[in-house]
């Protein structure tokens, strides 16, 4: 039994199909009954299960063959680094208790670091704990997100300016499509081979790095309107962030994490992580997220959180 946490986020669900094509049985791991619908159909068998409740976790896992462990961030939360921090611990605490024979751990660039890079350090803190599991560990340390600049889409649309925190507009930094972390996951989790090293540390980015000025111009092609990059000065982030409604302390930790990235500390752990890289190209995901952004845009033009 392959179990996926965050079976519903857009790289859970991706690796759940890859591991019903190869025939596998699947338990996909939910909030609610409702986001299991798409699965059930793949042939999945749901399960609802809190993160921060360590029987719902324990059963969650009782009879896998392997893990793919997702511990969000609660972007909801006033300060979301304590629920996350509880989610790793009561989820590393079940995987102690009743270790499978294989893990691969959804952590970030960057999570070498102790301290210092904002989210990124809770990933670490999911690392270090994961290493008291009695598993083949796999950490899949994913470059940022493309699906992350959702959140500014309707901004540069409605604006025709892009804010960002990547300092300087120039600077080119790695990234990566949801759907090649999901197929990558999946394929770490089938991987029977001899495994000498544990834990293994696998990075994936795209085949590309791109800079701001690279995603504005993306941006403005896709809608057909001249879209620039603006750097939002490093005195502005807090209010900036603040005023797109993230509470005091969600709002240093993003602070963190780009001060990270303009230092050039959020990228690959040299010889250390195999490295992989998607094929999908930003074009092709923002192609898709543009419909549903000009509509956030027609209907607050406002709306937005820089990255």
């Amino acid at each position: 039994m392959f179990v996926i946490f965050g079976a519903a986020g857009n790289v859970g669900k991706v690796s759940a199909a890859a591991l019903r094509r190869a025939g596998c049985n699947v338990r996909a791991v939910v909030r609610d009954k409702q986001q299991g619908a798409f699965l059930a159909g793949l042939g999945c068998e749901i399960v609802v299960a809190d993160l921060l409740d360590a029987a719902t976790v324990a059963r969650a896992i009782e009879g896998a063959h392997a893990v793919q462990l997702l511990c969000p961030l609660p972007n909801g939360h006033a300060d979301p680094a304590q629920p996350m921090r509880r989610m790793i611990d009561v989820s590393v605490a079940a995987l102690r208790a009743d270790p499978p024979p294989r893990i691969v751990a959804l952590s970030d660039y960057g999570a070498e670091h102790a301290a210092g890079t904002g989210i990124t350090t809770l990933f670490h803190e999911l690392e270090t704990q994961l290493r008291t599991v009695d598993s083949q560990l796999t950490f899949l340390r994913a470059a940022e997100h493309m699906h992350n600049w959702a959140r500014v889409l309707p901004v540069a649309l409605a604006s025709g300016a892009l804010p960002s925190l990547h300092h300087p507009l120039s600077k080119r930094f790695p990234t990566v499509a949801a759907q090649d972390v999901g197929v990558l996951a999946a394929e770490l989790l089938l991987d029977n081979g001899a495994q000498p090293v544990s834990p293994r540390v696998v990075s994936i980015e795209s085949d590309e790095r791109v800079s701001a000025l690279d995603v504005a111009r993306t941006i403005g092609e896709l809608a057909g309107r001249a879209v620039v990059a603006r750097e939002v000065p490093r005195g502005e982030w807090a209010a900036l962030l603040q005023g797109a409604g993230l509470g005091e302390h969600h709002a240093r930790l993003i602070t963190d994490l780009y001060d990270a990235h303009n230092a050039g500390r959020i990228d690959v752990e040299a010889d250390i992580s195999e490295r992989r890289f998607g094929a999908t190209a930003l074009g092709e995901v923002f192609a898709a997220l543009l419909p549903r952004a000009a509509a956030v845009a027609a209907a607050a033009p406002a709306a937005g959180t820089a990255r």
